[in-house]
C-alpha cells in the first residue's frame, strides 16, 4: 500500500465543499470557525482540554502529496485538474487560536478558533475535531480518576483494549497530562517521555512448576523492581504467603520486595487481608497494586470499603472512555467575509435550542476573584469590547438563566484563547508534557471543590457580553423572518 500524508485524514464532504467553493469562486473568502462541545462527558463538572500538540503537528504538515492528488483524480466526482493543481500548492496560511492543553473547559466555550480562507478552514475540520474530541475525552476521564485516587499512584494499562495504536498512544498522553503517573505502553513512554511500569502476567507463573519458583526466577531477573502477581491460584493461601517468603529472603540479601498485585476477586477484602499479612510478616514497606477493570466509580467504592491499595492500574475503562466513548465536539462557522472585507457574524438556527450557535468572532476570559484566587465564571465578548482587559465593571448575563444576571466589580481576567498560528506561522512554543501536567494541577486549584466533585457537581457559569447576546437575538429574528 502506498503511503500518504495526513491531509486526507478528512471526510469526503470537506473535499466536495472545497471543490464547490472553488467552482463558485468563493474558495478564497475569509471565514472563522469555532470548535466546542455542547455537553460535559460523564456527568462531570468540567472537561480537560487536550489534543493541541497533535493539531499543531497536523497543521504544520498539511500538504497534498502526489499520491493524494492521484487518488483524488480517480474519484467519481471527476474533479477539475485545475482544482487539483490548486491543492498541490495549498498550505495552511490562516490563524488558529486555542485554549492551552490542561485547561479546565466547559460547554459552549470555543476551545479552538480557526481564521482563514474557506478552503483551508474547511479542510481542517475533521482532523481537528478527531484529535480534540478524543484526547479531551480521555484527559477528562483521567482527571476524574485522579480526583478520586488522590495521592495514590495511577498507571495506564489500556493499550491492548484501545481502539488501535493511535488511540493507545495519544490516550496515554492525555491520561498522563491529567494526572496519571506512568504507563505500560513502551512506545508512548518513548514518544512522550512518560515513566513506564510493568509487572508480569499470570502466564509467567503458569510457565513454571510452582508459584514459588516463578516468583524466585522473576526476582533473580529483575532484583531492583520485584512486583509479584499473587492471584494466579489462590491469593491469600498461596500467592501472598509465597510473596512474603520471597520478601523475607530478599531482605536477607539486602534487597526488597517492591509490591504485590491483585487482579481479581474482592479487591477491598483481599487488599485489607494482604496488608495485614504483609505487616504481620514485618514487610510494611511492600506496596499493594490493584488492577481489573477499574474506573473512578470502582476506585471510589473500594476506598469507601477501606481498601488498602497504594497503586491502581487502570486500563479498558480509561482508554476507551467506556461509559461515554465520545465527546461530541462540533466545528461551526461563526463569521464570514463581507463585501467590504469586514467580518459578518453568522448563526446556525436549530429546532433544538442547545444547537443554536453563538455568532461572531469572540474572545474568552476566565474571571477570577482576586481575594480568593478562585474562578468566578468564564466570559465571551467581541474583541472590540475593551471593558474586560481594562478591568471595568461587567454585566454578567447568562442566556440560559436570565434571572442570574449580576454586576461584577472586582476581578482578574485571564485570556483563554491564545494565538498558536498567525497567518500560517507557528507562534506558540509548545510546552513539555511535564509543564502541561503542572499547569493542569494549577487549573484545578482555581476552582472550588463543588465544581470538581464527581457526584452532582455545581454548574460553572459561562456568561456572554450584552453585545454578543444582542447580536445573537438580532440574527435569530432576521433569519426567522426569511
Amino acid at each position: 500500500m502506498q503511503s500518504s500524508g495526513v491531509v486526507l485524514h478528512t471526510d469526503k464532504y470537506q473535499i466536495n465543499m472545497m471543490y464547490a467553493h472553488w467552482i463558485n469562486g468563493t474558495h478564497n473568502r475569509k471565514v472563522v470557525f469555532e470548535a466546542y462541545f455542547r455537553k460535559l462527558p460523564f456527568g462531570n463538572g468540567y472537561a480537560v482540554s487536550a489534543g493541541l500538540e497533535r493539531i499543531v503537528d497536523y497543521i504544520k504538515n498539511l500538504r497534498f502529496e502526489e499520491s493524494d492528488l492521484v487518488y483524488l483524480s480517480e474519484q467519481e466526482e471527476n474533479y477539475d485538474p485545475a482544482f487539483l493543481e490548486e491543492l498541490r500548492s495549498m498550505r495552511f496560511m490562516g490563524s488558529l487560536f486555542s485554549v492551552k492543553e490542561g485547561t479546565l473547559v466547559f460547554p459552549n466555550e470555543p476551545l479552538i478558533r480557526v481564521e482563514g480562507r474557506m478552503m483551508e478552514a474547511q479542510l481542517v475540520e475533521t482532523a481537528l475535531l478527531n484529535y480534540m474530541n478524543y484526547q479531551t475525552l480521555i484527559a477528562t476521564k483521567a482527571s476524574r480518576i485522579k480526583n478520586v485516587a488522590g495521592s495514590d499512584i495511577l498507571m495506564e494499562f489500556g493499550t491492548r483494549r484501545a481502539q488501535e495504536a493511535d488511540a493507545a498512544l495519544w490516550g496515554t498522553r492525555a491520561a498522563y497530562l491529567a494526572g496519571f503517573d506512568a504507563t505500560s505502553n513502551m512506545l508512548a513512554g518513548k514518544m512522550f517521555n512518560i515513566p513506564t511500569k510493568g509487572t508480569h502476567a499470570h502466564s509467567w507463573v503458569q510457565s513454571f512448576e510452582s508459584e514459588e519458583e516463578a516468583f524466585e526466577r522473576f526476582a533473580q531477573a529483575l532484583p531492583g523492581q520485584v512486583t509479584l502477581l499473587v492471584d494466579t491460584y489462590d491469593t491469600l493461601n498461596s500467592g501472598v504467603p509465597h510473596a512474603i517468603a520471597l520478601g523475607k529472603k530478599l531482605e536477607a540479601e539486602g534487597k526488597q520486595l517492591s509490591a504485590v498485585r491483585l487482579d481479581s476477586g474482592d479487591l477491598a477484602y483481599l487488599s485489607i487481608k494482604t496488608r495485614e499479612m504483609l505487616d504481620k510478616a514485618g514487610l510494611p514497606y511492600v506496596k499493594i497494586v490493584a488492577s481489573n477493570d477499574l474506573d473512578e466509580h470502582t476506585i471510589l467504592s473500594l476506598k469507601v470499603q477501606g481498601a488498602r491499595v497504594d497503586s491502581w492500574g487502570v486500563g479498558t475503562q480509561l482508554i476507551t472512555a467506556a461509559d461515554q466513548p465520545t465527546l461530541g465536539g462540533v466545528y461551526k462557522l461563526v463569521a464570514r467575509e463581507g463585501a467590504d472585507g469586514d467580518y459578518l457574524p453568522t448563526i446556525k438556527i436549530s429546532g433544538n435550542p442547545e444547537k443554536v450557535t453563538n455568532p461572531g468572532i469572540k474572545d474568552m476570559y476566565r474571571l477570577i476573584d482576586p481575594e480568593t484566587n478562585k474562578a468566578i465564571a468564564d466570559y465571551l465578548c467581541f474583541p472590540q469590547e475593551e471593558q474586560v482587559p481594562a478591568g471595568a465593571s461587567l454585566h454578567l448575563f447568562n442566556p440560559s438563566h436570565p434571572y442570574l444576571n449580576k454586576q461584577l466589580e472586582k476581578y482578574r481576567a485571564e485570556s483563554l484563547l491564545i494565538p498558536v498560528f498567525l497567518n500560517g506561522k507557528l507562534v506558540y512554543d509548545l510546552p513539555s508534557l511535564e509543564e502541561i501536567r503542572v499547569y493542569h494541577r494549577e487549573q484545578l486549584k482555581l476552582f472550588w471543590p463543588e465544581y470538581l466533585r464527581m457526584l452532582n457537581p455545581e454548574h460553572y457559569r459561562l456568561y456572554m457580553s450584552d453585545d454578543v447576546w444582542e447580536t445573537k437575538n438580532r440574527l435569530m429574528k432576521e433569519h426567522m423572518k426569511k
